[in-house]
C-alpha cells in the first residue's frame, strides 16, 4: 500500500496514526460508560441524558472546522500533539464533577479528543498516491475502534475502582499515547514544507471558497448519517438495551461493544470497495440496506385484536434482543462501508484541500453524535416510545437519500450534456 520509494515511512505513520485516533475516539466516547451510572445517581430524564451524552461531541464537531483549515496550513503531527496534551486536565477532573452541570462542562472539554480525526486524514494522506487514499483512509478510520476500547475497558475498571477512577485511567493511558506518537511517527516532507512555506500555504478565503460549494454540505449531509448516527447509537444503545429489554449493564455494553468494534473494523474494507467500485455507489447501497434495517427497527411493540366470527385473536409483534442486535449488526456495517467511502468521494473532488473540506464533513457528521442523543431523548419523553429513536434515524436517512438521487441525477445530466458539447452535438453558448 506504502509508496515504495518516496515514502517509505507510510506503514509505519499509518498505523501510528490509526493507533493515536483510536485513543482519542476512546476518550471520546466515554461518556457512554458513565452515563448508565450517572442516570441513576443524578435522577436523569432520556432529555438530560442525552444533553448528557451530547456534551463532548458538541465541541467535537465544533472544532474540527477550525482544525481542518490550520491542518491544511500547519503540521498535522504537531498539531495532534498539542490537541491530545489538551485532552489530559479534563480527565484529571472528571473524578471531582458532582452536578450534571459539571460533568457537561467538562464533557464540552473533553470533545477536543474529537477533532483528531481531523488532524489524522490530513496526516495520513501526505503519505499515499491517490489511487490508494480510500484504502489508507479506511484503515485510518478503523481507529472508530477505539470506542470498544471503552466499551470493553472501562465497565472493567469501574467495576474494580469506581467510575471516578476513570478519568486517570484514561489521562495515564492519553501520556503514553503523546509519548508514542511524538518519538515514533515519522515527519513526511511535504509536511515540512507545508510548515516552511510561509507565503505558499492557502489564503483563509481559499480554504473557505471550498465551503461554499452545495456539494460540500451534500457530504457532510451524507456522513451525518453514517458516522453521526454511528456515535449517537454508541452513546445510546447502552441504556437502549437496559430500558427496552431489561438487560444487565454488562450484557448491554457487550452488544454495543459488538457494534461499534465490527462497524468500525470493516471500514478498511469500506475503502477498498471505494477504490475499486466508486465511493458514490458504495454509499447509495449503503443507503439502501439500513433504510430497510430502520423500517423494522422503528416498528414499537406492538398488541393487535382481531374480532373474528367465534373468537378474538390476539397477536403481539415485537422485534426480540437478538432480532433487534441483527438489524444493529448489519447497519454497523454498512455504516462502516459508508464512512469510508464518503471520504473516498472527498477525495476525488478535493485532493488539495483534505484538511479544509474533510475537516468540514467530519464536523457535520460529529454534530449528529451531539444533535441526534437529544433528539432522540427528547422523542422518547415526548412520545414514551423506545423505538422513536429509530423513526428519526429513518426520516435523517430518507433525507439524504432524496438529496443524493437528485445529485446524482444533475450530475448525469452534466455528463451528457458536456459529452454532446464536446462531441459538437450542442453548440456552446
Amino acid at each position: 500500500m506504502a509508496k515504495s520509494n518516496s515514502t517509505p515511512g507510510a506503514r509505519r505513520a499509518l498505523a501510528l496514526a490509526t493507533l493515536a485516533f483510536a485513543a482519542n475516539f476512546s476518550v471520546w466516547v466515554l461518556y457512554a460508560v458513565i452515563g448508565l451510572d450517572l442516570q441513576d445517581t443524578l435522577h436523569l430524564s432520556a432529555t438530560e441524558l442525552g444533553l448528557f451524552f451530547a456534551s463532548p461531541m458538541l465541541t467535537g464537531a465544533l472544532l474540527r472546522i477550525p482544525a481542518g483549515l490550520l491542518a491544511d496550513r500547519h503540521s498535522a503531527r504537531k498539531l495532534w500533539l498539542w490537541q491530545m496534551a489538551l485532552t489530559l486536565p479534563p480527565l484529571l477532573m472528571l473524578p471531582f464533577a458532582e452536578s450534571l452541570a459539571h460533568f457537561v462542562l467538562l464533557g464540552l472539554w473533553l470533545g477536543i479528543s474529537g477533532t483528531s480525526f481531523t488532524f489524522g486524514i490530513r496526516y495520513v494522506t501526505d503519505w499515499f498516491e491517490r489511487n490508494q487514499q480510500g484504502t489508507a483512509l479506511g484503515i485510518f478510520g478503523a481507529g472508530n475502534a477505539g470506542a470498544a476500547i471503552t466499551l470493553a475497558l472501562a465497565p472493567i475498571l469501574v467495576a474494580q475502582f469506581g467510575w471516578d477512577s476513570l478519568g486517570w485511567f484514561y489521562a495515564l493511558g492519553m501520556l503514553l499515547m503523546i509519548l508514542l506518537f511524538a518519538l515514533a511517527a515519522p515527519v513526511h516532507a511535504i509536511a515540512r514544507q507545508r510548515a516552511r512555506k510561509q507565503d505558499e500555504r492557502p489564503s483563509l478565503k481559499t480554504q473557505m471558497a471550498s465551503l461554499k460549494n452545495p456539494q460540500v454540505w451534500r457530504f457532510g449531509l451524507y456522513y451525518y448519517f453514517v458516522f453521526g448516527s454511528f456515535l449517537a447509537l454508541i452513546l445510546w444503545l447502552p441504556q437502549y438495551y437496559v430500558n427496552a429489554y431489561g438487560l444487565t449493564d454488562a450484557e448491554a455494553m457487550a452488544f454495543t461493544l459488538f457494534f461499534a468494534t465490527t462497524s468500525s473494523m470493516v471500514r478498511a474494507l469500506g475503502g477498498w470497495f471505494a477504490d475499486r467500485y466508486g465511493g458514490r455507489a458504495v454509499n447509495w447501497n449503503v443507503f439502501w440496506l439500513c433504510l430497510v434495517c430502520l423500517f423494522f427497527l422503528s416498528y414499537p411493540p406492538t398488541t393487535m385484536t382481531i374480532h373474528g366470527v367465534d373468537r378474538d385473536v390476539h397477536l403481539t409483534l415485537e422485534v426480540n434482543v437478538w432480532f433487534f442486535s441483527w438489524l444493529i449488526f448489519v447497519i454497523g456495517i454498512a455504516q462502516g462501508f459508508g464512512r469510508a467511502s464518503v471520504y473516498k468521494i472527498i477525495n476525488d473532488y478535493y485532493p488539495n484541500a483534505m484538511g479544509s473540506v474533510g475537516g468540514f464533513v467530519a464536523a457535520l457528521g460529529a454534530l449528529g453524535g451531539c444533535t441526534l442523543p437529544i433528539v432522540f431523548g427528547l422523542a422518547v419523553d415526548l412520545v414514551g416510545i423506545y423505538s422513536v429513536c429509530f423513526m428519526v434515524l429513518y426520516g435523517v436517512l430518507a433525507l439524504c437519500m432524496v438529496v443524493m438521487f437528485f445529485a446524482n441525477k444533475a450530475d448525469r445530466f452534466q455528463q451528457r450534456l458536456r459529452f454532446a458539447q464536446s462531441h459538437n452535438f450542442l453548440e456552446q453558448d
